[in-house]
């Protein structure tokens, strides 16, 4: 039996730009000994509203764009184009969270997992604005999913129920950011910036002490 990690994370949170190959290498090390379930938090639904209320006196979205790629600069793997927050200003996330449950309940897993990373590509190193449904679904196009299907789901409010369930999860969890690791039933969040080996070590601990090992006293 596989150990289940929950990954949550914004689309347009740059710290999970930085974490996505943590991510890729954590499954392909441990392969069939993890299970990872990609899901959203919400960081950047108003994403014009937490700038303008948290970097007004920071430089706003220049500002905001100077800490992006400030922050991306030591990461070979995270590109940052700098338009991104300059001429590129998303102003929501949920557009393309929604597009990519859509896409889950379309095609799967693996297949909305490859569009959340050719999304978040779209936008950190192509500066499109994936807030704009044209522009998701044209990169979803570009994926070769059906995108008659994927308006079925858009429409018929599924999409959006299953996202709503991400959210309510990661509320009740009481996640305040993105990217978050929820490892061991709940028991064990890893936050932020984590290293790779800080992972691959909780990873490796829980697979030698399974969670039934955890409630004894």
């Amino acid at each position: 039996m596989s150990l289940p990690i929950d990954y949550y994370s914004d689309l347009l949170c740059v710290w999970a730009w930085i974490a996505q190959k943590r991510v890729e290498e954590l499954g392909r090390q441990w392969d069939q000994q993890v299970t990872i379930t990609n899901r959203f938090v919400d960081v950047f639904g108003d994403a014009h509203g937490r700038l303008q209320k948290q970097w007004q006196d920071r430089g706003g979205f220049e500002g905001f764009a100077e800490h992006v790629e400030a922050a991306a600069a030591p990461y070979d793997t995270a590109p940052v184009n700098p338009a991104i927050w300059r001429q590129v200003r998303p102003t929501s996330s949920l557009p393309a969270h929604l597009l990519i449950k859509a896409a889950e309940l379309v095609s799967g897993s693996p297949i909305a997992d490859r569009l959340a990373l050719a999304l978040r590509h779209a936008f950190f190193v192509d500066a499109r604005d994936i807030s704009h449904r044209d522009t998701l679904i044209a990169i979803a196009a570009e994926q070769q999913i059906d995108v008659k299907a994927l308006r079925q789901r858009l429409d018929d409010g599924r999409a959006m129920a299953a996202l709503m369930a991400d959210y309510q999860q990661a509320r009740a969890q009481n996640l305040q950011g993105s990217p978050c690791w929820i490892m061991n039933e709940g028991r064990q969040t890893l936050y932020g910036n984590v290293g790779y080996r800080v992972l691959s070590a909780n990873v490796e601990e829980l697979l030698k002490h399974p969670a039934d090992e955890a409630c004894w006293c």
